[in-house]
C-alpha cells in the first residue's frame, strides 16, 4: 500500500490514489459542504500554491466551518479574491490532521463514512488551529470589500 505524500492517507497510487478516493467519496455524497477545502488544505502543493489559493482554501473552510457555508460570506470572498489583493501566504504547517479519506473509506455504510467525514473535517479545522484567527481577519477583510 502506498501513502499520499500529502496527507499520508495509506492508499495505492499515492497522491493520485488519493485524488481518486476523493472522487469517489464525493460522488457517493458523504463528503459535506466544507470537505473540498478540508482536502485541499491537506493536499497543500496541487491546490494551495499561490497566496491566492491558500486565501481562497482557508477562508471558504473557516466560512464552511465556523459559518456554516453562509453564502453571503462565500460571495464575498469570492470578490475579495478576483480583485488586486496584498497577502501573503503564511508558513505552511506540519500538522494537517489526524484523519485523511482512509479513514472515511473505512466506514462501513454511508451514514458510518459521513460521520467519519464530519470527524475528517473536525480534525483538519483543528489542525489549522494556529491559522484561524489569520483566517478569520481575511473573512472580514472580504466582508469590508479590502
Amino acid at each position: 500500500m502506498d501513502r499520499c505524500p500529502d496527507c499520508g492517507a495509506p492508499v495505492d497510487g499515492g497522491r493520485d490514489g488519493c485524488q481518486r478516493l476523493w472522487d469517489e467519496l464525493s460522488l457517493a455524497g458523504v463528503i459535506p459542504g466544507p470537505g473540498f477545502d478540508a482536502y485541499c488544505l491537506q493536499h497543500l502543493e496541487r491546490y494551495c500554491k499561490s497566496a491566492k489559493s491558500y486565501a481562497a482554501h482557508l477562508t471558504r473552510f473557516c466560512c464552511g466551518v465556523e459559518w456554516a457555508g453562509d453564502p453571503r460570506i462565500h460571495s464575498a470572498i469570492q470578490r475579495w479574491l478576483n480583485g488586486k489583493v496584498a497577502i501573503e501566504k503564511p508558513t505552511l504547517l506540519e500538522a494537517l490532521g489526524t484523519m485523511t479519506l482512509a479513514d472515511i473509506e473505512a466506514g462501513n455504510s454511508p451514514n458510518e463514512q459521513r460521520a467519519l467525514a464530519a470527524q475528517w473535517i473536525d480534525s483538519v479545522w483543528a489542525a489549522y488551529r494556529p491559522q484561524h484567527e489569520l483566517a478569520r481577519s481575511w473573512v472580514e477583510c472580504a466582508l469590508r470589500g479590502r
